[in-house]
């Protein structure tokens, strides 16, 4: 079984990976889309995405980290996962699944599921691109409106020589909203030759293994569920039980020390504020404390409110599975 962090913009950007890399069980993390518009893009912005690239694309804790790139050009995508893969990255991941509506309007992301023809044009381009031991991925979703096109789209892009497709479980229109539909990527299965990559509504174990025997995929993606849950991926591992919340607040502390002494320290407050709207899906102590901080606008008032467990040791050392 593979465990990837799925790429979520705005949110996994590199400390959260470098976080949730040091807790344990991931074997990839993707990241937040680099927008290709008409350019090949500089250096710097590869490394300001990706700072991995500056250790060879890897987290701190030596999980591989792979870029990944979102646009509608299939020229200007392949020069810059040349580009990407040059610089370090793990081979290069492709987003057909980003629902935002405005990254929708300048065609990008989910909307392009409505157009097979030109997901194979771009993946061909950027397979034809990066060196042949390296792999080029893709994420999609089931489709834009409806699920019509699904088989096609994966078709499309397994045709064009990517290596694996990471699947979200459900169509731009369905959002978030529960239920996934894991079982048509049991379906999509069927029908294509490359691996695949279950995505969506995985919440706990439980959660994992129904989505493996529902989709028919050994490999797993993590997004929202890994943020509610910082060890979830060793816990589907069977490593360890769920983290303790006393130990989620000193990660929250960790977390507070990269921001302030790394290089975003004015965006902690926001930031962790953020991640305790997805701990309050799992730990319903997490409220209370929002509650306490959300008006809070410095973040020595923030750490102070969050550091009553003392040192963070055992917070990368949750409790082992019994």
């Amino acid at each position: 079984m593979q465990i990837v962090l799925a790429p979520m913009e705005g949110v996994v950007d590199h400390l959260m990976r470098d976080m949730l890399t040091r807790v344990g069980g991931f074997d990839l993390c993707v990241t937040e889309f680099v927008r290709v518009v008409d350019q090949r893009l500089p250096s710097k912005v590869f490394y300001r995405l990706c700072p991995e690239l500056h250790e060879n694309g890897y987290t701190p804790s030596g999980t591989p980290v792979r870029v990944q790139l979102l646009g509608q050009h299939p020229q200007w995508l392949a020069e810059n996962a040349e580009r990407a893969v040059s610089l370090g990255s793990h081979g290069v991941d492709l987003n057909f699944g980003c629902p935002a509506k405005t990254v929708n309007k300048s065609k990008g992301g989910a909307v392009l599921l409505k157009e097979p023809e030109v997901l194979y044009r771009i993946a061909k381009a950027v397979r034809e691109a990066v060196p042949a031991e390296q792999p080029v991925t893709a994420k999609m979703r089931l489709g834009f409106e409806d699920k019509s096109l699904a088989l096609e789209n994966a078709h499309a892009l397994a045709s064009a020589g990517v290596s694996s497709i990471a699947i979200h479980a459900r169509t731009k229109t369905e959002g978030y909203r529960p239920p996934a539909y894991w079982d048509w990527i049991a379906k999509i299965k069927q029908h294509v030759d490359v691996p695949l990559v279950a995505n969506g509504e995985i919440w706990r174990a439980e959660d994992a293994r129904r989505c493996q025997q529902q989709s028919d995929c050994e490999d797993i993606m993590l997004g929202r569920g890994a943020l509610a849950m910082p060890n979830l991926a060793q816990v589907i591992r069977g490593h360890q039980q769920p983290m303790p919340w006393d130990a989620v607040k000193a990660l929250l502390v960790d977390y507070s020390g990269y921001e302030i002494y790394g290089d975003k320290g004015r965006y902690y407050p926001n930031r962790i504020k953020q991640w305790f709207g997805y701990l309050r899906l799992q730990y319903p102590q997490a409220e209370t404390l929002f509650m306490h901080i959300r008006r809070l606008q410095h973040a020595d008032e923030i750490v102070a409110a969050l550091s009553e467990v003392g040192p963070s040791n055992h917070a990368l050392n949750p409790t082992a599975a019994e």
